[in-house]
C-alpha cells in the first residue's frame, strides 16, 4: 500500500521533508540525494544528524519549512508588535 504524499520525482537536493508513517513522525531532515527510477532517497536526520535511506511507499513523505537560521531576519508577519511600556503604579 503507498502512502499519499510527496513522490520521489518531486523531491530536491536541500528540500525539507517530513516522514510519517501511521500518523506518527519517524524522521525530519534535508534531502541529500535522490534516486527517481528506483524511489529512493536520502536524508540528512536533523535529530540524529546521520545519514537515512527513505522509502516513500513505506512512508508518508511531506515538504516543510527549513528549520530557522539563528540570526535570520524574521518575517514581519511573525513580529510582536511594537507596544510603548506604560509607567508602574506607585502608591
Amino acid at each position: 500500500m503507498e502512502a499519499q504524499g510527496v513522490r520521489t520525482a518531486q523531491l530536491r537536493i536541500g528540500d525539507q521533508i517530513e516522514a510519517w508513517h501511521r500518523g506518527r513522525l519517524f524522521h525530519r531532515g534535508r534531502v541529500t540525494d535522490v534516486v527517481p527510477h528506483l524511489e529512493l532517497f536520502w536524508i540528512l536526520d536533523a535529530r540524529t544528524g546521520t545519514r537515512k535511506l527513505l522509502d516513500p511507499e513505506a512512508l508518508e513523505i511531506r515538504h516543510v519549512e527549513p528549520p530557522a537560521v539563528p540570526g535570520a531576519p524574521v518575517k514581519a508577519a511573525t513580529q510582536m508588535p511594537e507596544t510603548q511600556a506604560k509607567p508602574l503604579a506607585t502608591a
